[in-house]
C-alpha cells in the first residue's frame, strides 16, 4: 500500500466519525481503522435494513462504499502487483455488493461484504509486528 492518500483517508475517517485517534495513527493503524470503519458501517446498515430506516441505511452504505473505495485507491501496485490486483478486485466486488444491498435491502449482500472484508482486517492486524519492525529498521 502507498500512504500518500492516507491524509485523505484520515479526513474520510474523521468525516465518518468511526473512532478517535486518527491524528496520531501511523499508516498501518489508519488502514486498520478504515477496515474497522467499513465493517462497522456495514453492521449499522444491516440494522437499518431490518428496521426499515431507509435514510440511515443509505448513509451507512454510502460511507462504507467510500471507505472501501479509499482502501482500493490506496493500494500500491508496485510492491506486489499480483496481490494488490487481487485485493483491488475484492474491494471492487465488495463495493458492488454494497450498492446491490442498498438498492434491494439485501441482508445477504451486506453479510457477504462483511465476510469478505473480515479476513482482510484480520490479516492486516496480523502483520502489525512486521510493519513496526520495518518502520524501526528504516529509522536506524
Amino acid at each position: 500500500m502507498t500512504y500518500g492518500p492516507m491524509r485523505h483517508a484520515s479526513a474520510l475517517y474523521q468525516q465518518n466519525s468511526v473512532s478517535g485517534g486518527v491524528e496520531s495513527a501511523d499508516p498501518h493503524q489508519l488502514v486498520g481503522m478504515l477496515l474497522d470503519g467499513a465493517l462497522d458501517r456495514i453492521a449499522q446498515a444491516r440494522g437499518h435494513v431490518q428496521h426499515g430506516n431507509v435514510a440511515a441505511k443509505g448513509t451507512c452504505i454510502s460511507k462504507a462504499v467510500a471507505i472501501v473505495g479509499e482502501l482500493r485507491d490506496s493500494l500500491d501496485h508496485k510492491v506486489d502487483p499480483s496481490f494488490s490486483q487481487r485485493l483491488e478486485s475484492l474491494y471492487e466486488y465488495v463495493i458492488r455488493r454494497l450498492l446491490y444491498a442498498q438498492l434491494h435491502d439485501d441482508l445477504a449482500a451486506l453479510d457477504e461484504a462483511s465476510r469478505l472484508l473480515a479476513p482482510v482486517r484480520e490479516g492486516w492486524q496480523g502483520i502489525r509486528g512486521a510493519y513496526l519492525a520495518q518502520a524501526e529498521a528504516q529509522k536506524g
